[in-house]
């Protein structure tokens, strides 16, 4: 696993080992534009996480995730947490949970 200071330098990191796809969370899935995919959370595994809290502001509380469909496609997405987290299903949050805790 890598280590970066910076959610700029993670996606960055990322980017230049492949995980070039930029991904959107949805309540049951997560989405990205191009190529036009739409990975539920059986279609997808997250490889790497980076957890990243804000100085002054708990806004500023981000995850970035590495992640790699069941058929190649590599991407990250970037998600707040705690105050600044998105709505998502049960399943989806159950996904990212049991990553993130282990």
């Amino acid at each position: 696993m890598y280590n970066y200071d910076t959610v700029t330098e993670a996606i960055s990191g990322l980017k230049a080992r492949g995980f070039t796809l930029d991904f959107n969370l949805q309540v049951n899935a997560i989405q990205c534009f191009n190529p036009d995919l739409n990975l539920t959370p059986q279609e997808f595994e997250i490889k790497e996480v980076y957890r990243f809290e804000g100085d002054t502001n708990p806004s500023d509380e981000e995850i970035v995730y590495a992640i790699e469909s069941k058929d190649g496609h590599k991407g990250v997405f970037v998600n707040g947490y705690g105050p600044s987290a998105d709505a998502v299903g049960a399943e989806m949050m159950q996904k990212l949970t049991d990553h993130h805790n282990q």
